[in-house]
C-alpha cells in the first residue's frame, strides 16, 4: 500500500466525522433535520467505535505533521459521543427552528477542529483545527438571533479572531527559528531563546481562548448566558479538551531547558483556577456559574499539561479527567435545561423532581472532586501528575481551590433541598432526560472503575 493510502487509513476516524458533518449538512439543505441529526449520530459514533478499536496504536502521518497516539484516540472517544449528546440537547431546545440541522452540521465541523488539535504534529494543524472550531462556534452561539446571542457571539468572534491572530503570528517565530513547521522541530540543537519564548506566549494565546484559560477567558460568561444552554454545553467541552490536548503536543516537544515553560503554565493554572472559582460565587446566573466554573476546571487540566514532560501520569491524567470532565459537565448543562437558567429555578427540584435533584448533586459534587466519583479520579491523577513533577505547591493550591468550588456548587444544591419549591411541573423532553440519565451513570462508573485500577 502506498504511503499516501496508509496515511488516509490512520486518520479513518477524522475523515468520518467529516463526511458525518458533510452529511448532515446535506440533509439540511434538503430540509431534513431529522436525517441531519441520524447521520451526525450515526457517523461519530462510527468512529469512536473505530478508535476504541485501535488505541494502543501509535503513528504518525502526513510527514508526522499528524500523530496518531492516545491523545489523538481518546480524543475521538470523548469528543464524538460528546457531540452526538450535545445535538440531543439542541433538538430538544431548539427542534422545529428554521435552520435546525444546520446546528448538527457545525457541530461535526467544530468536533473535527477539536479533533485536528488533538492529534498536531505541527503549528498548521493548529492553526488550522483552532479556525475550524471557532468559526463553528460562532455561528452557534449567535443561533438564536436575540439580542444577548449576538452580544455573547460579537464578543466570541472578536475576541477569538484577535487571539488567532496573534497566535498565528507568534508561530512565524517558531518556524523561523527552527526552519520547519514540525512541532517536533522545537528539540533542534541550537535554538535561541527569544522567539521560542515569542511563540509560546502567542500559542498560549490562542489555546488559552479556546480552553477559557485566565486571561483569555472574557468571552466565556457572555457567551455561555447568550447562547442555547446545549450550546453553551458544547462551548464548555469541546472546544476546551481539543485545545488542552493540542498545548499538550506541544509541550512534549519544547525543551525545558530553553524556556521554563512549566512554571508559567503553573501560575496561569493557579491564576485560572482561582478566578473561575471566585468570581462564581457571586453568579445568580446558572449558566454564567457553569461558565465560570468550566474556566476553573481549565486551570485543573494545566496540571497535568504542566507534568507533560516530567511524569509518567501526565498523559493518563489529561485522559481520564477529559472523560470526567465531558460527561459531568455534560450533565450539568442537561439538568439546567430541565429545570432553568436562574438559580431561582431550582428551588425545590430535589423535593418535586428527586432523581434530576439527585443527578445534578452528583454532577456538582463530581466537579468539586468528591470521591468515589469521576471527577475525584481524574483530579487525582492530575494531583499525582503535578507531586510526581516537584509541583507539589500546585496541587496544594488544586486542592484548596477544589474547597473553594465546594461553597461554588452548594449555591445550587441548597436551594434544590432547603428552599420551598418554585416548579410546578416537569416539562422537559424525553431526550434531555436521556443525556443526564447516561451522563449520570457514566460519572459514578468512570469513578469506580479508575478507581480499581489505582487502588
Amino acid at each position: 500500500m502506498s504511503s499516501m493510502g496508509q496515511d488516509l487509513l490512520l486518520i479513518l476516524p477524522q475523515i468520518i466525522v467529516l463526511l458525518t458533518a458533510v452529511a448532515a449538512l446535506i440533509f439540511e439543505m434538503l430540509r431534513r433535520p431529522t436525517g441531519s441529526l441520524m447521520a451526525l449520530a450515526v457517523g461519530m459514533l462510527a468512529a469512536m467505535g473505530l478508535s476504541i478499536s485501535r488505541l494502543g496504536v501509535e503513528a504518525t502521518a502526513f510527514s508526522q505533521t499528524f500523530r496518531v497516539d492516545a491523545f489523538n484516540h481518546w480524543s475521538v472517544i470523548i469528543l464524538c459521543p460528546a457531540s452526538v449528546l450535545f445535538a440531543l440537547l439542541a433538538r430538544s431546545e431548539l427542534k422545529g427552528t428554521g435552520r435546525e440541522g444546520t446546528v448538527y452540521s457545525l457541530l461535526g465541523f467544530a468536533t473535527l477542529g477539536s479533533l485536528l488539535l488533538a492529534g498536531s504534529g505541527d503549528v498548521m494543524f493548529i492553526v488550522l483545527g483552532l479556525l475550524m472550531n471557532s468559526l463553528s462556534g460562532f455561528a452557534l452561539a449567535a443561533y438564536p438571533k436575540t439580542d444577548a446571542a449576538t452580544e455573547g457571539a460579537m464578543k466570541y468572534f472578536i475576541y477569538g479572531s484577535v487571539t488567532s491572530a496573534l497566535m498565528v503570528f507568534g508561530l512565524t517565530y517558531w518556524v523561523g527559528t527552527t526552519g520547519s513547521t514540525l512541532l517536533s522541530a522545537l528539540n533542534n540543537p541550537g535554538l535561541q531563546p527569544l522567539p521560542v519564548v515569542f511563540g509560546l506566549v502567542a500559542l498560549l494565546v490562542g489555546i488559552g481562548y479556546a480552553a477559557s484559560i485566565f486571561p483569555f477567558h472574557f468571552w466565556t460568561p457572555d457567551t455561555f448566558e447568550g447562547a442555547p444552554v446545549s450550546i453553551a454545553a458544547y462551548l464548555s467541552v469541546i472546544p476546551k479538551v481539543g485545545a488542552i490536548f493540542a498545548l499538550s503536543q506541544a509541550m512534549k516537544e519544547l525543551p525545558v531547558q530553553l524556556v521554563n515553560w512549566p512554571w508559567l503554565l503553573a501560575v496561569l493554572a493557579v491564576l485560572t483556577m482561582t478566578f473561575g472559582n471566585v468570581v462564581a460565587l457571586w453568579q445568580q446566573n446558572v449558566v454564567r456559574l457553569l461558565a465560570y466554573s468550566t474556566i476553573a476546571q481549565a486551570g485543573y487540566f494545566l496540571l497535568g499539561v504542566v507534568a507533560m514532560q516530567q511524569s509518567g501520569l501526565a498523559v493518563h491524567s489529561l485522559i481520564v479527567f477529559a472523560v470526567a470532565y465531558a460527561v459531568m459537565n455534560t450533565g450539568a448543562f442537561a439538568v439546567v435545561l430541565a429545570h432553568g437558567t436562574e438559580l431561582k429555578n431550582f428551588k425545590g427540584v430535589g423535593k418535586q423532581h428527586p432523581w434530576t435533584g439527585v443527578a445534578m448533586s452528583i454532577f456538582l459534587f463530581s466537579l468539586v472532586g468528591i470521591p468515589p466519583l469521576a471527577g475525584f479520579a481524574g483530579k487525582f491523577l492530575l494531583f499525582g501528575a503535578a507531586i510526581d513533577s516537584e509541583f507539589t505547591w500546585l496541587a496544594v493550591v488544586a486542592i484548596l481551590n477544589s474547597a473553594i468550588s465546594l461553597a461554588v456548587y452548594l449555591r445550587i444544591i441548597m436551594p434544590m433541598y432547603y428552599q420551598p419549591t418554585m416548579v410546578i411541573s416537569n416539562t422537559y423532553s424525553r431526550l434531555v432526560s436521556f443525556v443526564w440519565i447516561f451522563c449520570l451513570l457514566l460519572t459514578v462508573m468512570v469513578g469506580l472503575g479508575v478507581q480499581m485500577f489505582l487502588f
